[in-house]
Protein backbone atom coordinates (compact mmCIF):
# COMPACT_ATOMS: atom_id res chain seq x y z
CA UNK A 1 0.00 0.00 0.00
CA UNK A 2 1.33 3.37 -0.96
CA UNK A 3 -0.18 5.02 2.12
CA UNK A 4 1.63 2.71 4.53
CA UNK A 5 4.67 4.20 6.21
CA UNK A 6 7.94 3.14 4.59
CA UNK A 7 9.99 0.53 6.47
CA UNK A 8 13.14 -1.38 5.91
CA UNK A 9 11.09 -4.21 4.55
CA UNK A 10 8.64 -2.02 2.56
CA UNK A 11 10.50 1.11 1.40
CA UNK A 12 8.90 3.69 -0.88
CA UNK A 13 10.02 4.07 -4.44
CA UNK A 14 11.81 7.32 -5.22
CA UNK A 15 8.97 8.38 -7.49
CA UNK A 16 6.48 7.94 -4.69
CA UNK A 17 8.56 10.02 -2.34
CA UNK A 18 9.01 12.70 -4.96
CA UNK A 19 5.28 12.85 -5.70
CA UNK A 20 4.45 13.04 -2.02
CA UNK A 21 6.94 15.87 -1.60
CA UNK A 22 5.42 17.70 -4.60
CA UNK A 23 1.90 17.23 -3.27
CA UNK A 24 2.86 18.51 0.13
CA UNK A 25 4.64 21.56 -1.32
CA UNK A 26 1.78 22.41 -3.69
CA UNK A 27 -0.56 22.54 -0.70
CA UNK A 28 1.46 25.48 0.63
CA UNK A 29 -0.03 27.77 -2.05
CA UNK A 30 1.36 31.27 -2.77
CA UNK A 31 3.24 33.46 -0.33
CA UNK A 32 4.86 36.89 -0.23
CA UNK A 33 8.55 36.67 0.57
CA UNK A 34 11.26 39.29 0.98
CA UNK A 35 14.92 38.99 0.15
CA UNK A 36 17.88 40.14 -1.90
CA UNK A 37 18.44 39.07 -5.49
CA UNK A 38 21.82 37.32 -5.58
CA UNK A 39 21.50 35.90 -9.06
CA UNK A 40 19.55 37.15 -12.10
CA UNK A 41 19.86 35.49 -15.46
CA UNK A 42 17.61 35.69 -18.49
CA UNK A 43 17.20 32.90 -21.03
CA UNK A 44 14.62 32.74 -23.79
CA UNK A 45 12.55 35.48 -22.18
CA UNK A 46 12.42 33.66 -18.83
CA UNK A 47 14.43 34.63 -15.76
CA UNK A 48 16.22 32.20 -13.47
CA UNK A 49 17.64 33.54 -10.25
CA UNK A 50 18.22 33.16 -6.54
CA UNK A 51 16.76 35.04 -3.60
CA UNK A 52 18.71 35.26 -0.34
CA UNK A 53 17.39 36.00 3.14
CA UNK A 54 18.37 39.44 4.45
CA UNK A 55 19.64 38.21 7.84
CA UNK A 56 20.08 34.44 7.73
CA UNK A 57 22.11 32.21 5.48
CA UNK A 58 19.19 30.92 3.43
CA UNK A 59 18.70 30.97 -0.33
CA UNK A 60 15.97 29.74 -2.68
CA UNK A 61 15.85 29.57 -6.45
CA UNK A 62 13.11 31.26 -8.41
CA UNK A 63 11.78 31.30 -11.93
CA UNK A 64 9.96 34.11 -13.70
CA UNK A 65 8.24 32.98 -16.88
CA UNK A 66 8.24 35.41 -19.84
CA UNK A 67 4.49 36.09 -19.50
CA UNK A 68 5.00 37.29 -15.90
CA UNK A 69 8.19 39.18 -16.68
CA UNK A 70 6.37 41.26 -19.32
CA UNK A 71 3.97 42.53 -16.63
CA UNK A 72 6.65 43.71 -14.19
CA UNK A 73 6.54 47.52 -13.74
CA UNK A 74 10.28 48.08 -13.23
CA UNK A 75 13.65 46.59 -14.02
CA UNK A 76 15.43 44.36 -11.54
CA UNK A 77 19.05 43.36 -11.13
CA UNK A 78 21.39 41.54 -8.82
CA UNK A 79 21.59 43.27 -5.43
CA UNK A 80 18.02 44.62 -5.45
CA UNK A 81 15.92 44.19 -2.34
CA UNK A 82 12.51 42.91 -3.40
CA UNK A 83 9.30 41.32 -2.26
CA UNK A 84 7.80 38.63 -4.48
CA UNK A 85 4.62 36.62 -4.67
CA UNK A 86 5.86 33.04 -5.12
CA UNK A 87 4.53 29.52 -5.18
CA UNK A 88 6.84 26.58 -4.38
CA UNK A 89 7.27 24.18 -7.28
CA UNK A 90 8.99 20.83 -6.88
CA UNK A 91 10.40 19.30 -10.07
CA UNK A 92 10.03 15.56 -9.69
CA UNK A 93 12.35 14.56 -12.50
CA UNK A 94 15.27 16.69 -11.32
CA UNK A 95 14.50 16.56 -7.63
CA UNK A 96 14.82 20.33 -7.30
CA UNK A 97 12.73 22.92 -5.48
CA UNK A 98 12.18 26.31 -7.09
CA UNK A 99 9.86 29.26 -6.54
CA UNK A 100 7.60 30.31 -9.37
CA UNK A 101 7.25 34.11 -9.24
CA UNK A 102 3.87 35.66 -10.06
CA UNK A 103 4.68 39.26 -9.02
CA UNK A 104 7.78 41.16 -7.92
CA UNK A 105 8.46 44.71 -6.78
CA UNK A 106 11.15 46.69 -5.03
CA UNK A 107 10.70 46.94 -1.30
CA UNK A 108 11.46 49.73 1.15
CA UNK A 109 13.78 52.27 -0.49
CA UNK A 110 13.40 50.58 -3.85
CA UNK A 111 9.63 50.84 -3.66
CA UNK A 112 9.82 54.53 -2.81
CA UNK A 113 12.27 55.13 -5.63
CA UNK A 114 9.94 53.37 -8.02
CA UNK A 115 7.01 55.61 -7.05
CA UNK A 116 9.28 58.65 -7.25
CA UNK A 117 10.42 57.78 -10.76
CA UNK A 118 6.84 57.30 -11.92
CA UNK A 119 5.95 60.76 -10.59
CA UNK A 120 9.08 62.23 -12.17
CA UNK A 121 8.11 60.85 -15.58
CA UNK A 122 4.53 62.11 -15.19
CA UNK A 123 5.58 65.66 -14.30
CA UNK A 124 8.26 65.70 -16.97
CA UNK A 125 5.62 64.67 -19.50
CA UNK A 126 3.56 67.69 -18.43
CA UNK A 127 6.54 69.96 -19.17
CA UNK A 128 7.15 71.08 -15.57
CA UNK A 129 10.88 70.37 -15.89
CA UNK A 130 11.43 71.95 -19.32
CA UNK A 131 14.39 74.30 -19.61
CA UNK A 132 12.18 76.84 -21.41
CA UNK A 133 10.24 77.34 -18.14
CA UNK A 134 13.34 78.22 -16.15
CA UNK A 135 13.39 81.87 -15.07
CA UNK A 136 16.73 83.71 -15.01
CA UNK A 137 18.00 84.89 -11.64
CA UNK A 138 18.38 88.65 -11.06
CA UNK A 139 21.95 89.92 -11.36
CA UNK A 140 21.88 91.64 -7.96
CA UNK A 141 18.89 90.77 -5.76
CA UNK A 142 18.16 93.45 -3.17
CA UNK A 143 16.04 91.06 -1.10
CA UNK A 144 16.25 87.25 -0.89
CA UNK A 145 13.39 85.12 0.41
CA UNK A 146 14.75 82.19 2.43
CA UNK A 147 12.66 79.10 3.26
CA UNK A 148 14.47 76.97 5.85
CA UNK A 149 14.31 75.55 9.35
CA UNK A 150 14.55 78.04 12.20
CA UNK A 151 18.08 78.43 13.63
CA UNK A 152 19.32 75.78 11.21
CA UNK A 153 22.85 75.53 9.86
CA UNK A 154 21.42 76.04 6.39
CA UNK A 155 19.99 79.42 7.41
CA UNK A 156 23.31 80.54 8.89
CA UNK A 157 25.31 79.34 5.87
CA UNK A 158 23.12 81.17 3.35
CA UNK A 159 22.99 84.47 5.24
CA UNK A 160 26.66 84.49 6.24
CA UNK A 161 28.01 83.69 2.78
CA UNK A 162 25.59 86.04 1.01
CA UNK A 163 26.46 88.99 3.25
CA UNK A 164 30.18 88.26 2.93
CA UNK A 165 29.81 88.55 -0.83
CA UNK A 166 27.46 91.57 -0.81
CA UNK A 167 26.95 93.19 2.62
CA UNK A 168 23.92 95.25 1.52
CA UNK A 169 21.76 92.23 0.64
CA UNK A 170 18.55 91.79 2.70
CA UNK A 171 16.61 88.65 3.65
CA UNK A 172 12.95 87.89 4.27
CA UNK A 173 12.86 84.67 6.28
CA UNK A 174 10.02 82.14 6.13
CA UNK A 175 10.61 79.34 8.63
CA UNK A 176 9.12 75.92 7.95
CA UNK A 177 9.57 72.32 8.96
CA UNK A 178 12.01 70.74 6.50
CA UNK A 179 11.10 67.12 7.33
CA UNK A 180 8.23 65.20 8.81
CA UNK A 181 4.50 65.32 8.27
CA UNK A 182 4.22 69.13 8.49
CA UNK A 183 7.00 69.71 6.02
CA UNK A 184 5.04 69.79 2.72
CA UNK A 185 2.30 72.12 3.96
CA UNK A 186 4.63 74.55 5.72
CA UNK A 187 7.19 74.76 2.90
CA UNK A 188 4.42 75.23 0.31
CA UNK A 189 2.84 78.01 2.38
CA UNK A 190 6.22 79.70 2.94
CA UNK A 191 6.98 79.71 -0.79
CA UNK A 192 3.55 81.16 -1.58
CA UNK A 193 4.02 83.88 1.05
CA UNK A 194 7.43 84.93 -0.30
CA UNK A 195 6.22 84.73 -3.89
CA UNK A 196 3.49 87.25 -3.04
CA UNK A 197 6.00 89.62 -1.40
CA UNK A 198 6.84 92.37 -3.95
CA UNK A 199 10.19 93.06 -2.25
CA UNK A 200 11.52 89.53 -2.77
CA UNK A 201 13.62 89.15 -5.93
CA UNK A 202 14.56 85.46 -5.57
CA UNK A 203 13.60 82.57 -3.27
CA UNK A 204 16.00 79.98 -1.81
CA UNK A 205 14.71 76.73 -0.29
CA UNK A 206 17.55 75.47 1.91
CA UNK A 207 18.19 72.41 4.06
CA UNK A 208 21.45 70.95 5.31
CA UNK A 209 21.24 67.59 3.61
CA UNK A 210 19.79 64.37 5.04
CA UNK A 211 19.01 60.79 4.10
CA UNK A 212 16.65 59.84 1.32
CA UNK A 213 13.60 59.32 3.49
CA UNK A 214 13.99 62.70 5.19
CA UNK A 215 14.16 64.35 1.77
CA UNK A 216 11.07 62.65 0.36
CA UNK A 217 8.90 65.66 1.21
CA UNK A 218 10.81 67.71 -1.36
CA UNK A 219 9.45 65.34 -4.02
CA UNK A 220 5.80 65.71 -2.99
CA UNK A 221 3.57 66.44 -5.97
CA UNK A 222 1.71 69.26 -4.18
CA UNK A 223 4.97 71.04 -3.38
CA UNK A 224 6.37 70.52 -6.88
CA UNK A 225 3.28 72.00 -8.53
CA UNK A 226 3.38 74.98 -6.16
CA UNK A 227 7.00 75.65 -7.14
CA UNK A 228 6.14 75.33 -10.84
CA UNK A 229 3.45 77.99 -10.39
CA UNK A 230 5.84 80.32 -8.55
CA UNK A 231 6.44 83.63 -10.37
CA UNK A 232 9.60 84.56 -8.45
CA UNK A 233 12.80 82.70 -9.49
CA UNK A 234 13.45 79.83 -7.05
CA UNK A 235 16.68 78.07 -6.09
CA UNK A 236 16.77 74.55 -4.63
CA UNK A 237 19.55 74.16 -2.02
CA UNK A 238 18.77 70.91 -0.22
CA UNK A 239 22.41 70.07 0.40
CA UNK A 240 22.65 66.55 -1.01
CA UNK A 241 24.43 64.81 -3.85
CA UNK A 242 23.49 61.13 -3.89
CA UNK A 243 19.72 61.58 -4.23
CA UNK A 244 17.88 64.11 -6.34
CA UNK A 245 14.40 65.16 -5.14
CA UNK A 246 11.96 66.51 -7.68
CA UNK A 247 12.40 70.02 -6.27
CA UNK A 248 15.80 70.12 -8.01
CA UNK A 249 14.17 69.43 -11.36
CA UNK A 250 11.39 72.01 -11.13
CA UNK A 251 13.49 74.78 -9.53
CA UNK A 252 14.94 77.49 -11.76
CA UNK A 253 18.41 76.69 -10.39
CA UNK A 254 19.80 73.75 -8.41
CA UNK A 255 22.54 74.51 -5.88
CA UNK A 256 24.51 71.64 -4.38
CA UNK A 257 24.54 73.16 -0.87
CA UNK A 258 23.13 76.22 0.93
CA UNK A 259 26.59 77.79 0.70
CA UNK A 260 26.63 77.18 -3.05
CA UNK A 261 23.17 78.79 -3.30
CA UNK A 262 24.45 81.99 -1.67
CA UNK A 263 27.37 82.09 -4.10
CA UNK A 264 25.14 81.45 -7.12
CA UNK A 265 22.51 84.04 -6.17
CA UNK A 266 24.62 86.93 -4.83
CA UNK A 267 27.58 88.34 -6.79
CA UNK A 268 30.90 88.95 -5.03
CA UNK A 269 31.39 92.68 -4.41
CA UNK A 270 35.18 92.39 -4.79
CA UNK A 271 34.81 90.59 -8.11
CA UNK A 272 32.35 93.21 -9.32
CA UNK A 273 34.69 96.04 -8.25
CA UNK A 274 37.52 94.37 -10.13
CA UNK A 275 35.33 94.09 -13.20
CA UNK A 276 34.35 97.75 -12.88
CA UNK A 277 38.02 98.74 -12.63
CA UNK A 278 38.86 96.61 -15.64
CA UNK A 279 35.99 98.19 -17.59
CA UNK A 280 37.17 101.67 -16.60
CA UNK A 281 40.71 100.81 -17.70
CA UNK A 282 39.46 99.51 -21.06
CA UNK A 283 37.29 102.61 -21.46
CA UNK A 284 40.21 104.91 -20.59
CA UNK A 285 42.50 103.16 -23.07
CA UNK A 286 39.84 103.32 -25.73
CA UNK A 287 39.20 107.04 -25.17
CA UNK A 288 42.96 107.76 -25.14
CA UNK A 289 43.30 105.96 -28.45
CA UNK A 290 40.37 107.86 -29.96
CA UNK A 291 41.73 111.24 -28.77
CA UNK A 292 45.21 110.46 -30.08
CA UNK A 293 43.74 109.50 -33.44
CA UNK A 294 41.70 112.71 -33.62
CA UNK A 295 44.74 114.85 -32.62
CA UNK A 296 46.75 113.28 -35.45
CA UNK A 297 43.90 113.86 -37.86
CA UNK A 298 43.60 117.52 -36.84
CA UNK A 299 47.37 117.90 -37.25
CA UNK A 300 47.14 116.52 -40.77
CA UNK A 301 44.29 118.90 -41.58
CA UNK A 302 46.20 121.89 -40.22
CA UNK A 303 49.25 121.00 -42.31
CA UNK A 304 47.29 121.39 -45.54
CA UNK A 305 47.96 124.66 -47.48
CA UNK A 306 44.42 125.91 -47.08
CA UNK A 307 44.86 126.02 -43.30
CA UNK A 308 48.61 126.60 -42.94
CA UNK A 309 48.53 129.71 -45.28
CA UNK A 310 44.91 130.89 -45.46
CA UNK A 311 45.79 133.86 -47.75
CA UNK A 312 46.82 131.38 -50.42
CA UNK A 313 43.26 130.67 -51.43
CA UNK A 314 42.42 134.43 -51.48
CA UNK A 315 45.38 135.24 -53.74
CA UNK A 316 44.67 132.39 -56.10
CA UNK A 317 41.01 133.26 -56.29
CA UNK A 318 41.86 136.98 -56.81
CA UNK A 319 43.93 136.14 -59.89
CA UNK A 320 41.14 133.99 -61.20
CA UNK A 321 38.64 136.78 -60.59
CA UNK A 322 40.80 139.36 -62.43
CA UNK A 323 41.16 137.03 -65.36
CA UNK A 324 37.44 136.30 -65.45
CA UNK A 325 36.58 140.07 -65.29
CA UNK A 326 38.94 140.90 -68.17
CA UNK A 327 37.59 138.06 -70.20
CA UNK A 328 34.01 139.13 -69.44
CA UNK A 329 34.70 142.75 -70.49
CA UNK A 330 36.27 141.59 -73.75
CA UNK A 331 33.31 139.37 -74.52
CA UNK A 332 30.84 142.18 -73.75
CA UNK A 333 32.71 144.61 -76.07
CA UNK A 334 32.61 142.06 -78.84
CA UNK A 335 28.90 141.51 -78.39
CA UNK A 336 28.21 145.30 -78.36
CA UNK A 337 30.36 145.86 -81.46
CA UNK A 338 28.66 143.04 -83.32
CA UNK A 339 25.24 144.36 -82.32
CA UNK A 340 26.19 147.91 -83.56
CA UNK A 341 27.14 146.57 -86.96
CA UNK A 342 23.84 144.75 -87.21
CA UNK A 343 21.95 147.93 -86.27
CA UNK A 344 23.74 149.95 -88.97
CA UNK A 345 22.95 147.34 -91.58
CA UNK A 346 19.31 147.18 -90.55
CA UNK A 347 19.06 150.99 -90.60
CA UNK A 348 20.38 151.03 -94.16
CA UNK A 349 17.89 148.40 -95.21
CA UNK A 350 15.10 150.30 -93.53
CA UNK A 351 15.98 153.54 -95.24
CA UNK A 352 16.20 151.82 -98.58
CA UNK A 353 12.75 150.34 -98.22
CA UNK A 354 11.10 153.35 -96.58
CA UNK A 355 8.48 155.42 -98.71
CA UNK A 356 10.18 158.52 -97.39
CA UNK A 357 13.19 157.76 -99.51
CA UNK A 358 11.05 157.68 -102.57
CA UNK A 359 9.43 160.98 -101.67
CA UNK A 360 12.85 162.52 -101.12
CA UNK A 361 13.69 161.76 -104.72
CA UNK A 362 10.82 163.96 -105.94
CA UNK A 363 7.95 161.54 -106.08
CA UNK A 364 4.55 162.18 -104.49
CA UNK A 365 1.64 160.13 -103.29
CA UNK A 366 -1.81 161.02 -104.64
CA UNK A 367 -4.78 160.03 -102.55
CA UNK A 368 -8.51 160.48 -102.73
CA UNK A 369 -10.36 162.07 -99.89
CA UNK A 370 -11.09 158.59 -98.47
CA UNK A 371 -7.36 157.78 -98.33
CA UNK A 372 -7.26 155.50 -101.37
CA UNK A 373 -4.05 155.85 -103.41
CA UNK A 374 -4.70 156.97 -106.97
CA UNK A 375 -3.01 154.60 -109.35
CA UNK A 376 -4.70 155.55 -112.65
CA UNK A 377 -6.49 158.59 -114.11
CA UNK A 378 -9.72 156.65 -114.14
CA UNK A 379 -9.79 156.78 -110.36
CA UNK A 380 -9.79 160.61 -110.32
CA UNK A 381 -12.20 162.18 -112.81
CA UNK A 382 -11.95 165.94 -113.34
CA UNK A 383 -12.80 168.05 -110.30
CA UNK A 384 -12.03 165.18 -107.88
CA UNK A 385 -10.57 166.39 -104.65
CA UNK A 386 -7.09 165.03 -104.20
CA UNK A 387 -4.44 164.96 -101.41
CA UNK A 388 -0.88 165.05 -102.68
CA UNK A 389 1.80 163.94 -100.13
CA UNK A 390 5.29 165.30 -100.80
CA UNK A 391 8.67 164.71 -99.15
CA UNK A 392 7.97 167.65 -96.88
CA UNK A 393 4.27 168.19 -96.26
CA UNK A 394 1.09 167.66 -98.34
CA UNK A 395 -1.05 169.68 -100.89
CA UNK A 396 -4.77 169.74 -101.62
CA UNK A 397 -5.55 169.67 -105.35
CA UNK A 398 -8.33 169.18 -107.85
CA UNK A 399 -8.02 166.68 -110.70
CA UNK A 400 -8.04 168.04 -114.25
CA UNK A 401 -8.29 166.31 -117.58
CA UNK A 402 -6.18 163.24 -118.04
CA UNK A 403 -3.15 163.47 -120.31
CA UNK A 404 -1.98 160.94 -122.81
CA UNK A 405 1.51 160.55 -121.39
CA UNK A 406 1.39 159.75 -117.69
CA UNK A 407 5.15 159.55 -117.43
CA UNK A 408 6.43 162.68 -115.76
CA UNK A 409 9.29 164.60 -117.27
CA UNK A 410 12.58 165.15 -115.42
Amino acid sequence: MTDAPPTLETPWPVGLLANKIRGYIERLGTAWVEGEITQWGASGGNVYGKLKDLTEDATVSFTIWSSVRAKLTSDFKQGDRVIALVKPNYWVKGGTLTMQVFEMRHVGLGDMLERLERLRKQLAGEGLFDASRKKPLPFLPHCIGLVTGKDSDAEKDVIRNAQLRWPAVNFHLAYAAVQGERMVGEVTAAIARLDADPDVDVIIVARGGGDFQNLLGFSDEKLIRAVAACVTPLVSAIGHEADRPLLDDVADLRASTPTDAAKRVVPDVSDELNRVQQARARLSNRLTGILAHEVDRIGQLRSRPVLSTPEWIIDSRSEDLTRYVARGAELVDRVVERAGSVIVELRSQLRALSPQGTLDRGYAIVQLEGGQVVRSPAQAPPQTKLLITLAEGALAATAGAATSDPTPSN
